[in-house]
């Protein structure tokens, strides 16, 4: 558990920490020569349960607000002190309001140097302080009033510490195993003989020695040499503990203060973020759209502008979802804590916690919007995707959404089971049912505007039906639909069972006889003309024959009157993946015409054909290979 003090200057909190523990945490020369915190201190104290308290002593200047912010962020347990003598003083309201918005309820307020006043002054600096507790998330803590120069109150104040650590632990260690490492890095040095050292509390999820590392905002990475946490050294670090962690593969100058130190699998980092924002009771006026402000995340802090979604203004005391657009990326997932102080950093204005990391730039006040970040509301990761994809049209990306959560890994187990899954993509039951039903319904109309035709493919029944749907999910809908008997897949071509383009007797014939040629023909493909003169057939009947074989999905039509059979494309399509394997997903018609032996033009009407059906993408004079894409599979 990690203990963080807070208050007015001068009212104890390094004194407090020493009596506790035993350990001086101001450690700087200005910091002995002034008699003030300057930076963070830290200690730590031993319970009988063997859950290791760290402290994290913050502090009090009106000038230093930003330091105790980036200490308060990672805290678990607040005591907010206040002198017996002076009562409460100015940071002592701006400390209350910092533990308030960042949403801490565990605590308790120290009435400090309790030996300087009388009884009766004590007893009326504790009823101060409660009304000043009064609205705020600290509004039930216990007072305590102690002497660190008598002693008096300090055993109390260390049994009740004793008693929130052993519940904390108890709590945490159902996390270990489902949350990724988060540790917001707030300091960085060499240490000699070991090397590049980071210090930081851990906000989720837990460290080994021996891990794979990132730095967050960022793309390098570490790997762990060794650890200490609760300043001893261990083979593996949880979150709730102060730790320090000795990194190989980087240097020194390569890491600052306000990063993140995360699992690979949960370094993102974000320029905008959603959030369900909570403004100060004590502020005069509402805040408004476009406010710029100081925003708090970690131990960073980065300039950024607020645009309220479900309001035009943030009455004080009010809560209001909101996007925070940042003037520079900054590590952050669910549930982390964001504080916002005005541009200038001369008072706190507001708080909350961030619901989407990967906040849209487009349509993030429409009502689709606003129900994604109401179920991103709700208490566990389960609750969550299940709301989620109840209310997400176009499905939920695991791995992202995984990401976003700081998962260790994409929550599988927590699918409701008649969700659709497909590549790591989920969608919900009802969405499903909706996109199964318009898939239908524009199935249909297609038939009857072009009956002559046998369906359109997959890739153009998904842009008339569900374009933004991605085409993974699509493949699914279409596979269920088809186990089911609604519709049929027939190679590329889409349709109702009850529908067909048959063939005549004639084109039956004239199929059949064309058919050897099209196999011989390989990849150079085979032409209508010279497939009616090689059979003694009418030319405009074979070129008739040849477009029902394609809208069939027997044939391909590459070019005007140039046919490929199924088997010959899929051939060309492997060879295609095999040269996109071989340049990071590209296929160049150069590459592709060396791996086909065909010539430059023939080889470029192929990939554009792959363009069309959705095979490849258009980049350029590129085709990317789209990894979305079922066909030819």
């Amino acid at each position: 558990m990690i203990v963080g003090t807070a208050g007015h200057i001068d009212h104890g909190k390094t004194t407090l920490v020493r009596a506790l523990t035993g350990v001086d945490t101001d450690r700087l020369p200005e910091e002995k020569k002034r008699g003030i915190s300057i930076e963070l201190g830290y200690a730590f104290l031993e319970p009988p349960s063997g859950a290791r308290i760290g402290f994290i002593d913050v502090p009090g200047h009106e000038r230093l607000v930003h330091t105790m912010v980036a200490g308060a962020s990672g805290i678990d347990f607040a005591l907010l002190l206040v002198a017996a003598d002076d009562g409460p003083m100015p940071q002592t309201r701006e400390h209350l309001a910092v533990l308030s918005l960042l949403g801490l309820t565990r605590g308790a307020v120290v009435i400090t140097k309790a030996d300087r006043a009388t009884p009766e002054r004590v007893q009326a600096v504790r009823e101060q302080t409660r009304a000043l507790l009064v609205g705020t998330t600290l509004e039930s803590v216990p007072v305590l009033a102690v002497s660190a120069h008598t002693g008096a109150g300090i055993d109390d104040l260390r049994a009740l510490l004793f008693v929130a650590a052993g519940a904390e632990q108890a709590s945490a260690e159902a996390e270990f195993d489902s949350k990724a490492l988060r540790l917001a890095i707030d300091r960085a040095f060499t240490l000699q003989g070991t090397g590049t050292v980071v210090t930081g509390t851990i906000h989720a999820g837990s460290v080994g020695v021996g891990d794979e590392l990132a730095i967050v905002p960022g793309t390098l990475r570490a790997r762990v040499r060794s650890l200490h946490a609760q300043n001893q050294a261990v083979a593996r670090a949880h979150a709730g503990q102060r730790c320090a962690v000795a990194l190989a593969g980087l240097a020194r100058d390569e890491v600052t203060r306000g990063q993140w130190l995360t699992a690979p699998a949960v370094a993102l980092a974000s320029e905008r973020l959603d959030l369900r924002l909570t403004l100060w009771p004590g502020e005069a006026q509402a805040l408004r759209s476009g406010t710029r402000v100081q925003a708090h995340l970690g131990a960073a802090h980065v300039n950024a502008t607020v645009a309220l979604l479900d309001s035009d203004a943030l009455a004080p005391g009010a809560t209001a979802l909101a996007q925070l657009l940042l003037q520079a990326p900054v590590g952050a997932w669910h549930s982390e804590r964001v504080l916002l102080r005005d541009a200038a950093a001369s008072r706190t204005l507001a708080g909350g916690r961030v619901l989407d990391p990967l906040a849209p730039a487009r349509y993030r006040r429409t009502p689709q919007r606003l129900a994604e970040l109401s179920a991103l509301g709700l208490p566990s990761a389960a609750e969550r995707l299940t709301a989620l994809l109840a209310v997400a049209p176009h499905g939920v990306d695991l791995k992202r959404f995984a990401a976003a959560q700081g998962l260790a890994h994409p929550p599988d187990q927590a699918l409701p089971a008649p969700a659709l899954v497909q590549d790591g993509l989920a969608l919900g039951a009802d969405q499903a049912h909706t996109l199964a039903a318009a898939a239908l319904a524009a199935l249909q109309r297609f038939h009857d505007q072009q009956p002559d035709e046998l369906g359109p493919d997959s890739a153009r029944l998904r842009r008339l039906s569900a374009p933004r749907l991605p085409a993974p999910l699509w493949q699914g809908v279409l596979a269920r639909l088809a186990t089911e008997g609604q519709l049929v897949l027939h190679g590329a071509v889409v349709h109702l069972p009850s529908h067909g383009a048959q063939l005549s007797a004639t084109e039956a014939r004239i199929a059949q006889k064309v058919a050897p040629a099209l196999v011989q023909a390989g990849f150079q493909g085979a032409w209508a003309r010279d497939l009616a003169r090689d059979a003694a057939e009418p030319e405009p009947l074979v070129r008739t024959t040849l477009a029902r074989l394609a809208r069939r999905g027997e044939l391909h039509q590459i070019v005007k009157d140039l046919y490929y059979p199924p088997d010959t494309l899929q051939r060309l399509a492997a060879l295609a993946r095999q040269v996109g394997a071989a340049h990071q997903g590209i296929v160049r018609a150069a590459d592709f015409r060396d791996a086909t032996d065909l010539g430059r033009k023939r080889a470029i009407q192929i990939l554009e054909y792959f363009d069309r059906i959705g095979f490849t993408r258009r980049i350029g004079d590129e085709h990317r290979l789209r990894t979305d894409c079922a066909l030819f599979s």
